[in-house]
């Protein structure tokens, strides 16, 4: 008799379900639930993602199917679309929020030490937005500025590791710079931003809690060159210098010096200007850290492809909450996983390999680490890699 757990059971046995509970309890999500439970909720949409499912029918099909597992897979309640859709529309979301927060900081923790390519000892933040569009009569809720609808999700991503340590959900009506105001700021902290962010009072706020900033500049505004730094040309620098705001309301919003580095982008042909309050690092590091925000964008794109955030089970703003911070914890999960198990896989060849063989019994360690499922694994050039070891 086979007495190893499934593989979904393997990865679900890495979540702190203590820390889930007590989420749980917080919001009083189980409050006065007999057969469906948070947890029972929890595992269905984890399912869900893992295995691609697109739809509440097709989840409750699959898991159907294997009635007799799921009591060893740690769904205890019983499974059915009327239970999941009412618990997706009813049990608050910051229950799965909450508990998205404690994964994404364990896993920063593991992916602390990670190299970015830079002698930089401070954390670096990459902060953007990503759209996801929507029908508008069938998410009422999800307001936006072309007669449809659309949610924005705004992160800001920890470059060490690709993990998101902050997440905001808003209907397309919310300014992209507006969300600055909620940021956590940490203090020695490089914060890297799209030229849509520039606004000089939410900078000298970044700036007055001692954390750095490295923006990209508009071409119209006006400044007063104060001093110019010699650059190596050979490297691609332009200029590097020290200004201050020319326009008076500019100048009341951020009162201090700013540095200037120009720079030529070779590879598209086209001259780069950053704004920045450091005045210690090289020039070329500040040029090559606004380099870095690219990741946040290979992010956006990945889980776009990977997780299931673009099709939801449900139409209210909870269930459409809830499904995303359950992909992002589902995400941070992976992460975790394949750093304490010291793989070397490709974080989408992981979860291929999991999307088929979920009610299977082999080892979680064996499956992954076994040159058979890897050995006809083709590499796409098109195919977003993260979590490279």
């Amino acid at each position: 008799m086979n007495i190893q757990p499934s593989v979904f059971a393997q990865i679900m046995s890495f979540l702190p379900l203590d820390e889930f509970r007590k989420c749980v309890r917080r919001y009083r999500g189980d409050y006065r639930v007999r057969r469906f439970s948070c947890l029972d909720q929890f595992f269905c949409l984890a399912f869900a993602q893992l295995t691609y499912r697109e739809s509440l029918r097709d989840i409750v099909s699959c898991l159907q199917t294997m009635r007799s597992r799921l009591y060893h897979m740690g769904i205890r309640g019983r499974v059915s679309r009327n239970n999941l859709a009412h618990a997706n529309e009813t049990r608050d979301w910051r229950i799965f929020a909450d508990f998205a927060a404690v994964l994404i900081a364990e896993a920063r923790r593991l992916y602390g030490d990670e190299d970015i390519g830079l002698e930089l000892q401070n954390a670096v933040y990459a902060f953007d937005s990503t759209t996801i569009n929507v029908c508008l009569s069938l998410f009422p809720w999800a307001r936006s500025q072309k007669r449809q609808g659309a949610i924005k999700l705004h992160t800001l991503l920890d470059l060490r590791g690709s993990i998101p340590s902050f997440i905001q959900m808003t209907d397309g009506l919310i300014h992209d710079v507006r969300v600055l105001d909620d940021l956590p700021i940490e203090p020695a902290a490089f914060y890297i931003l799209d030229r849509g962010y520039l606004d000089f009072s939410r900078l000298y706020t970044l700036h007055q809690y001692r954390a750095f900033f490295v923006i990209r500049s508009k071409s119209n505004i006006r400044t007063r060159r104060l001093y110019s730094r010699p650059v190596d040309r050979t490297t691609d620098l332009i200029s590097d210098q020290t200004i201050a705001l020319a326009k008076p309301t500019a100048h009341l919003d951020y009162p201090e010096h700013l540095r200037r580095v120009r720079f030529y982008d070779r590879e598209n042909a086209r001259r780069l200007t950053f704004l920045t309050n450091n005045f210690v690092q090289p020039a070329l590091t500040i040029a090559l850290l606004y380099k870095l925000r690219w990741q946040v964008e290979l992010f956006f794109r990945w889980i776009k492809q990977n997780l299931r955030i673009k099709s939801f089970y449900g139409t209210s703003a909870n269930a459409v909450k809830t499904q995303i911070w359950v992909a992002i914890t589902v995400y941070a999960l992976v992460a975790i996983i394949k750093k304490r198990l010291r793989l070397d896989l490709p974080l989408y060849s992981f979860l291929q390999i999991l999307s088929v063989t979920a009610f299977e019994k082999t080892p979680l360690n064996q499956l992954l680490t076994d040159p058979g499922n890897q050995e006809n694994q083709a590499y796409d050039p098109n195919q977003l890699v993260l979590f490279d070891l």
